[in-house]
């Protein structure tokens, strides 16, 4: 498998790249089957309204193939104060190569350039490559465990993922 991370381009989405954007959401979602995580009723793609105004507004990245195909996406609202990540996905083909981390390592950077003193976000608990992949992004997002309240999916965890200004994640470790 190819680890070499310089052939993706990272960027802002564009408003007709949503459609796409809904496309590898799903896709990415496929890995989940079978984990017993996710009822099938609750199952469902961001909002394609919200997903287009947070394109509009600038907390879309995509990460771009060398002939321009999208493989992966991060999308960040702010919640709280603080940024959040709503969704982050690779296709699953393009995965462990560095692209989750640099897409993360953009939310960071929009969150320090917007003064948000941090990035959380809610994840899996007991998905055996969520956590090793998360620890990884540095010091900050091995902190806080405390499960999101009125959540409802179960096992999910809201934890802090970077100090802005402290550590952006991507820099140093990469794996998408």
């Amino acid at each position: 498998m190819d680890q070499q991370t310089d052939s993706y381009r990272i960027r802002l989405a564009r408003p007709n790249e949503v459609p796409r954007l809904q496309e590898i959401e799903d896709e990415a979602g496929t890995i989940f089957s079978g984990l017993g995580l996710i009822h099938q009723a609750l199952d469902v793609s961001f909002p394609l309204d919200d997903l287009a105004r947070l394109v509009g507004m600038g907390q879309v990245w995509v990460g771009c193939q060398e002939d321009g195909l999208l493989v992966g996406m991060v999308i960040a609202s702010v919640r709280e104060g603080a940024a959040y990540v709503e969704e982050m996905d690779v296709l699953p083909e393009h995965g462990r190569r560095g692209l989750g981390a640099r897409l993360l390592a953009c939310v960071c950077a929009w969150a320090k350039a917007q003064g948000h003193a941090a990035v959380t976000l809610s994840t899996f608990r007991d998905v055996p490559w969520n956590g090793p992949f998360y620890r990884k992004q540095g010091p900050a997002a091995r902190g806080v465990d405390t499960g999101h309240a009125g959540d409802p999916r179960e096992g999910v965890a809201a934890r802090p993922l970077c100090r802005a200004g402290v550590h952006a994640p991507g820099r140093d470790r990469r794996r998408g």
